[in-house]
């Protein structure tokens, strides 16, 4: 029996768990402002993986994080980050100094930087969303691959998971985390059928209690039942982006090219200034997005809209106020549990349909073998 009474499952070993020296094949995304020390712990401390959300802590605070981490589990977790955000480099040394077991990242660290890590034994888990991506990765040197498909939150392509996943997993050979629309057991035991090796979820971890999202903001996750309500769209930062439907959504969508384009500066301006950035440094920024991810003048524009609007309503407790990114999952979502509730009830259901698809295949193969002796 566990600390909340429930019987333990057993352990669900895969190529991941081997890999990352986690219990259970179950991987919380870098959620940024989400990821905190506290939900990374409680995580792993449940058996799962965390990984602490790097790419939005504020320089002279990454370290102190993962140190809290530390004092809160003795279990392995990694870090995210993005090679475009200006403290990165200090993000790259802090994950080796602290032998920190794995890093998480989009299209960013070139070959150099991922052997740096390689040769310090951090592995290399990038997300993507597309299999050229993924075969990209694992090129440059990636020791596994996150696949996240159409219905998980933030930043997401069109492909769903059920169709992305088989077509990366035909393409690699390095374990493949499925990502995008997995909350329960059901979800973790077909992705293994697939032949993933684990999932990572997002929104299922923002959704619990040590989550530091206000409750406000939970409050309005909980209230979502029809996944319709939980869409992409380009509106925040000119990338297609999952988010709950609500009237700031709304608001951004009705405005025109000339309003929109004076919304983003105001917004670059607040966002530059709560963080303490020069104006060389936005410029330098803008023009990292410009070559290294291929934006448009206008995305680039745009891109401080997120960072800005999604504090407003995770961070400051203002849902009405800010945006609501989130996988569609949240509305499969009824309440607010702890994380080690959550993981473990999954992973129960997980073998317990495993035990079953066992069951009817063995069954399958004893009246096989009676029809045959007939």
């Amino acid at each position: 029996m566990n600390a909340l009474g429930a019987e333990t499952p057993r352990e669900l070993r895969t190529p991941l768990t081997d890999l990352l020296g986690c219990r259970y094949p179950v991987v919380q995304t870098a959620m940024g402002w989400v990821a905190d020390a506290r939900l990374v712990a409680a995580t792993c401390n449940a058996g799962g993986f965390g990984f602490l959300a790097g790419a939005t802590l504020e320089p002279d605070r990454v370290e102190a994080e993962i140190l809290r981490v530390k004092s809160l589990t003795d279990r392995p977790f990694g870090i995210n980050f993005h090679m475009f955000q200006p403290n990165a480099a200090q993000v790259v040394d802090l994950a080796i100094r602290h032998r920190l077991r794995a890093v998480s990242y989009g299209r960013g660290p070139d070959a150099k930087t991922i052997r740096r890590f390689k040769d310090a034994g951090v592995l290399c888990i990038p997300t993507v969303g597309a299999p050229k991506h993924a075969a990209k990765a694992v090129e440059l040197g990636a020791d596994a691959v996150t696949v996240q498909g159409a219905e998980g939150g933030g930043h997401t392509g069109s492909v769903p998971t059920t169709l992305l996943l088989p077509r990366v997993l035909d393409a690699l050979q390095v374990p493949v985390i499925a990502a995008g629309g997995f909350f329960d057991g059901r979800g973790l035991a077909a992705a293994l059928g697939y032949g993933a090796a684990g999932i990572a979820m997002g929104t299922r971890f923002l959704m619990t209690e040590e989550s530091p999202v206000p409750r406000e903001t939970l409050s309005r996750y909980v209230a979502v039942k029809d996944p319709a309500q939980i869409r992409v769209s380009a509106a925040l930062d000119g990338l297609p982006q999952r988010m709950i439907d609500n009237p700031y959504l709304l608001h951004l969508e009705s405005l025109g090219p000339v309003r929109r384009t004076l919304f983003a500066l105001r917004t670059a301006q607040a966002w530059r200034r709560q963080n303490g950035l020069s104006l060389a440094q936005m410029a330098s920024l803008g023009v990292k997005a410009l070559r290294e991810h291929g934006y448009t003048a206008s995305q680039t524009l745009m891109a401080a809209n997120a960072p800005y609007l999604i504090q407003r309503a995770i961070v400051e407790g203002q849902p009405d106020e800010g945006v609501l990114p989130g996988g569609q999952a949240a509305a499969m979502i009824g309440a607010i549990e702890p994380c080690e509730a959550v993981i473990l009830r999954i992973v129960r259901e997980a073998c317990e349909r495993l035990d079953a698809l066992a069951a009817m295949r063995a069954d399958s193969t004893h009246t096989d073998a009676a029809t045959v002796r007939a």
